[in-house]
């Protein structure tokens, strides 16, 4: 039977075709892009690539946070192709996303033609020295037969060890030229497991301690590492806090859970870390946020004893020194853990036990001024929404609400920036909604975290991704705001926003948008968004002054600190 032949068939195999053929095959299943001139040839190429799909966005800094969400719900890199010079300038916001939060990434850029190089061409970049700070490794590959190559070792590179971003560039005329090489296959490095000497010191420093504590975070994590370390900790009865932005590693629900680090951290978890006498720290970046600047667990020489595990020996000791340094991946140390024998009675059973009533105490909403109140908007959510909803949110002071009042019930369903990063919520819940089609998807912003990429809005419409974005306004830059008036009272400059109607706003571009001005009518508003079938957004008419869950503006002001 005569083949068919195909539109690639009927053409030289470009490097473009090459670069869309060797993505297929190591199984890249979205790429995210703002298209530029410099790539039409591996446009063109994905154009005969059916399993990938080719999401347009509106930004390349939103297209490279979508990369950074779906890499972290998936497992598996993402990919964002981008353009030269101001192309690849908008995607720093999301670079720096993925390599704080340790996500695998890969960049691909298009570049001018090699003989445009060092010449001060139109959009010209010093791609290398830029994104020699930014990733784990840089290349330019100038040989269209090098491309396959050089894709199947970054996608490998992302993925080794401590994960994180790589990036490629392209020029126009390597992407055009023809290519002969042939695809190749990816590979993982093996990772090695904790040696039966690091395991014995593990279990005798467990037999010793009389107030231990698991600290998890980082990555690369997983599901089965969930459910290992919340097994252990149940066999062990030893209480397990999260790191920033690491609440969904643990069910907050697990009796052994007692909450997360990180900005305004319960001060009982914060005196419990201090007094712990053995710190089993388990992926966790310890920088300066999850150790609230060093005062939980002092660098260089913390007070607790301090077991550290980590993907790579690079992350080791490197501010924090450790009594013992494991270099492992989470995964693997949490089997190896299974081995250890359990107490025959628990020393700390009563340790766990106060520790975990203090968060579900935390737990309470103290209501804040205002007719709509964000702490009572996150608990109907977190009360009523399937347990494998998706939650996304930005930075500011509004996310302060989302994490202390969200109770997360299952690996990946929280998605939120460790490196504090404005106007992540958007394109995380439309990566989000991409990669998991049949989870509700809840995106969280703040007035001017909204507006740093609410023109990924029009993304969500074009895809048919019925996410709903519920946006805190109240008119004010707020954590700005709040060190403003910590330091200077009453002295307010720089922080006061003009906003839009954000609910029309969402109608101008095809999605629900709906305003709420008083909490008792958040359900009905959140029914009918979920109705509508269609992108939505919710506006909260929150008041200035509750600006975290614990102070409000007026207070910072009075209190002179």
């Amino acid at each position: 039977m005569k083949k068919k032949t195909s539109k690639s068939d009927l053409k030289p195999r470009t490097g473009g075709i090459a670069a869309a053929e060797q993505l297929a095959a190591l199984g890249v299943e979205r790429i995210f892009t703002v298209p530029g001139e410099t790539f039409i040839s591996a446009l063109d190429g994905l154009y005969d690539q059916p399993t990938i799909q080719t999401i347009v966005c509106r930004n390349e800094g939103g297209a490279a946070m979508m990369a950074e969400a779906h890499a972290k719900l998936t497992g598996k890199p993402g990919v964002v192709f981008v353009t030269r010079a101001p192309g690849l300038a908008n995607t720093i916001s999301g670079l720096v996303v993925a390599r704080q939060d340790h996500t695998p990434l890969v960049l691909l850029v298009g570049l001018p033609k090699t003989r445009s190089e060092n010449r001060g061409d139109l959009q010209i970049s010093e791609f290398e020295n830029v994104m020699g700070a930014l990733t784990k490794s840089v290349s330019i590959v100038r040989d269209p037969n090098r491309i396959p190559e050089a894709f199947a070792h970054a996608y490998q590179n992302a993925c080794s060890e401590r994960p994180g971003p790589v990036a490629i560039g392209l020029p126009e005329d390597c992407l055009n030229d023809r290519c002969d090489a042939p695809i190749v296959k990816s590979r993982r490095s093996a990772a090695g497991n904790p040696s039966t000497k690091q395991m014995a010191a593990v279990g005798s420093a467990l037999k010793k301690a009389n107030a231990p504590l698991i600290l998890v975070g980082g990555g690369p994590w997983s599901k089965a590492a969930q459910e290992r370390v919340e097994t252990f900790a149940n066999r062990f009865d030893i209480p397990i806090a999260a790191a920033f932005r690491c609440q969904d590693f643990v069910d907050n629900r697990h009796p052994c859970y007692i909450g997360h680090t990180g900005i305004a951290i319960n001060p009982k978890l914060a005196a419990a870390i201090r007094n712990a006498d053995v710190v089993l720290a388990i992926g966790a970046n310890l920088g300066d946020v999850t150790t609230g600047g060093y005062t939980l667990i002092k660098a260089p020489q913390p007070d607790q004893m301090l077991i550290h595990v980590m993907p790579s020996a690079r992350d080791l000791s490197r501010t924090i020194t450790a009594d013992q340094d494991i270099a492992c991946p989470p995964e693997k140390f949490l089997k190896m853990l299974e081995k250890l024998e359990a107490p025959k009675k628990s020393r700390w059973a009563a340790w766990r036990r106060d520790l975990r009533n203090a968060y579900t105490s935390s737990l309470r909403a103290k209501l804040t001024p205002g007719a709509v109140h964000l702490e009572k908007v996150v608990q109907t959510l977190s009360n009523t929404l399937p347990e494998s909803a998706i939650i996304t949110n930005g930075a500011g002071n509004y996310a302060q609400f989302v994490h202390r009042y969200f109770v997360y019930k299952g690996f990946r369903t929280c998605l939120a920036p460790a490196a504090g990063s404005m106007g992540y919520g958007l394109p995380a819940a439309i990566a989000a909604k991409l990669a998991k089609p049949k989870r509700t998807v809840i995106a969280f912003a703040g007035d001017g975290c909204l507006m740093m990429t609410v023109q990924e809005l029009a993304t969500a419409v074009q895809y048919g991704l019925n996410i709903i974005v519920i946006v805190a306004n109240n008119g004010i830059l707020g954590t700005i705001r709040m060190h403003q008036e910590q330091r200077f009272p009453n002295r307010v400059i720089a922080t006061t926003l003009t906003n839009p109607n954000f609910a029309d706003l969402a109608d101008s571009f095809g999605a629900f948008g709906q305003l709420v001005k008083k909490t008792e009518d958040f359900a009905s508003a959140l029914e009918r968004a979920l109705k509508s079938k269609k992108p939505s957004l919710i506006e909260l008419a929150i008041d200035p002054e509750a600006i975290t869950p614990e102070e409000t503006l007026a207070n910072i002001r009075s209190s002179g600190v």
